[in-house]
């Protein structure tokens, strides 16, 4: 069974058990500022996990592409990646414990054919905020699980919250037995070992955590559920690691066969960077010197320093790219519609990056030449870090370049100014996940509103050609970045403002209709990232202005939202502009 076959079985189940499919979101996520990427496939479903009606109704599941930055600079060992898919299925309100754990046990006994002896499960073992969770231990043990494979962690290890408030509830974590010697005679799931590996988990949200730290509970109780594919792939096959499964070996015996000076960790750092950077392209992301850009930007360079290490020529690249479509393309069909665009932004990224190791070289040899004339034979552990982090220059060419000329480098120095950096982009990313679902509140709400607001003032005055591109929305201002060729006039501005005020004004009843996405088109309403709607979707519609098919919330009516006020206008990238504003009370 491969990667394919084990998502199509995973869909097929759930939709039998009356579970809509909906497609997965980009890994660039609209209007979401608490995180860089889609990190887990319950963002795209925020405000229907805080009660939105969803338009394809209680039951869903879909697969989702996710992306995560904290480990990085751990890829190149045998299990971390940056890019990987998450099979989710979702209850809105509707079955809890008992029916969602009930398919989990069926799913992958039944479906997937594996051993319950293979498989252990852990339960919330309870503090003064909820009490220990007997009823899910007690429903696994009636789904055949025994009693002596059931394990109770606390809030650390079997307990879910998005950020520091919100809906929140213990979970159940599937483990898969590898077959490993235990590590002692208390090895158990939490162990780490390599035993005991987490295939799934079931979060059973029935809290609510407040601002002051009391718990309430919810009104409406959901289910959210996570497997990974690329692991459970993985195990099912028997494999070691993932890079050993049909999803990266093509490529790792393609590194293999070209390179001059094989390493397997480098290997899997081209594979596994140039799978990411593919997909965040495929999904409209550029490369950058902020947030997500920056990101794209790391893994591009991180992986054209492999192959240098490697030994591969950088001319390889597009015929790399294209084994990668090959081998993904039936699993993600906007590889082949983006083709051209990934191999020309990787290609042009690549030529950015050989000048920039052409500066950090020359910038290197000044540095030794200063050195010199001082009789110093050590190049310090700051200068070695500045080299890295200003012009990208990695530390093995600095000490490559360093020793060719008679110099040592303080490499053990250069190790912790590196893992107190590598500290701060690790809290940093965290920190984007901070707000989490506590982030949507009324001010990004009314935020949210006024982007359409703004979109359609834009085409009154620029054209239809001035559709969105994307928008970041804080409690303080919205970003909306469209497509125009130019810089807008401050006439055009102006005029965009007083329209967007107009309607502000004239107070304006925001409505919401369900329908399918064909009716939607035909009655006018704009679709942004068509990739990402189902059979059904909900059009949001204010007053006789604007009409846009879009997950919600917004306002009940436009006299609420204040002032409207542009606070600066600039150039996105190509092609595309950007607004900042700000909605004044």
């Amino acid at each position: 069974m491969n990667a394919l076959e084990i998502r199509n079985k995973f869909l097929n189940y759930f939709k039998s058990k009356g579970h809509s499919i909906i497609p997965s979101s980009p890994l660039i996520p609209e209007n979401d500022p608490s995180v860089l990427f889609t990190t887990a496939g319950m963002h795209p479903l925020v405000p229907y996990l805080l009660g939105e009606k969803h338009p394809a109704g209680v039951r869903l599941a879909d697969y989702q592409k996710c992306l995560r930055t904290v480990d990085i600079d751990e890829v190149g060992d045998n299990r971390h990646l940056t890019f990987f898919e998450m099979l989710g299925n979702w209850s809105l309100g509707d079955y809890f414990k008992e029916t969602s754990i009930k398919y989990s046990m069926e799913f992958l006994t039944k479906e997937l054919n594996i051993p319950i002896e293979k498989l252990s499960v852990t339960c919330f073992a309870g503090d003064n905020d909820a009490p220990r969770d007997e009823e899910t231990a007690r429903i696994w043990k009636e789904n055949g699980m025994p009693e002596e494979r059931i394990y109770y962690f606390g809030k650390d290890d079997n307990w879910w919250i998005a950020g520091e408030t919100g809906p929140c509830g213990p979970d159940t974590e599937i483990f898969y037995d590898t077959g490993k010697e235990p590590c002692s005679k208390d090895c158990n799931p939490s162990c780490g070992c390599g035993k005991y590996v987490e295939i799934w988990n079931n979060v059973f949200m029935e809290y609510f955590k407040n601002p002051d730290g009391t718990y309430s509970k919810l009104k409406q109780r959901n289910v959210d559920t996570g497997l990974g594919l690329e692991r459970i792939n993985m195990l099912l096959q028997g494999k070691e690691t993932p890079f050993d499964t049909e999803i990266f070996k093509p490529m790792m015996d393609k590194l293999q066969e070209l390179a001059k000076e094989d390493n397997i960790a480098s290997r899997r750092i081209v594979t596994e960077h140039l799978r990411s950077s593919m997909m965040v392209i495929a999904d409209g992301g550029k490369p950058s010197n902020i947030d997500r850009g920056y990101v794209l930007r790391r893994l591009i360079r991180r992986m054209i320093r492999h192959l240098n290490k490697l030994g591969i020529s950088l001319e390889k690249l597009e015929e790399l790219i294209d084994l990668d479509i090959k081998i993904l393309g039936e699993m993600y069909p906007e590889l082949v519609k983006n083709r051209d665009n990934i191999v020309n932004t990787i290609v042009e990224e690549k030529d950015k990056f050989v000048k920039t190791l052409e500066n950090g070289e020359k910038e290197l040899i000044k540095e030794l030449s200063k050195l010199k004339e001082k009789n110093v034979d050590t190049l310090s552990a700051e200068q070695v870090f500045k080299l890295y982090e200003t012009y990208g220059f990695p530390q093995e060419v600095t000490k490559e370049i360093a020793e060719e000329n008679g110099f040592k480098i303080d490499l053990e120095n250069f190790d912790k100014l590196f893992k107190e950096h590598q500290e701060k982009s690790r809290l940093g990313s965290e920190q984007k996940f901070k707000g989490g679902l506590a982030e949507q509140n009324e001010q990004t709400i009314a935020y949210h509103t006024a982007t359409h607001l703004l979109h359609k003032a834009l085409q009154i005055v620029l054209g239809e050609h001035a559709t969105q591109k994307g928008s970041n929305i804080t409690t303080e201002r919205l970003r909306f970045d469209f497509a125009h060729p130019q810089k807008v006039t401050k006439e055009e501005l102006d005029e965009v403002e007083r329209i967007v005020n107009e309607q502000i004004q004239r107070d304006l009843k925001v409505t919401c209709e369900e329908m399918s996405y064909d009716d939607a088109k035909k009655s006018g309403a704009i679709g942004l990232f068509e990739n990402k709607y189902g059979d059904k979707v909900k059009v949001y519609t204010i007053g006789d202005f604007s009409k846009e098919i879009c997950g919600g919330p917004h306002v009940e009516h436009t006299g609420v939202l204040g002032t409207f006020k542009i606070k600066k206008e600039e150039a996105s990238s190509a092609g595309v502009r950007r607004i900042k504003a700000v909605l004044i009370k």
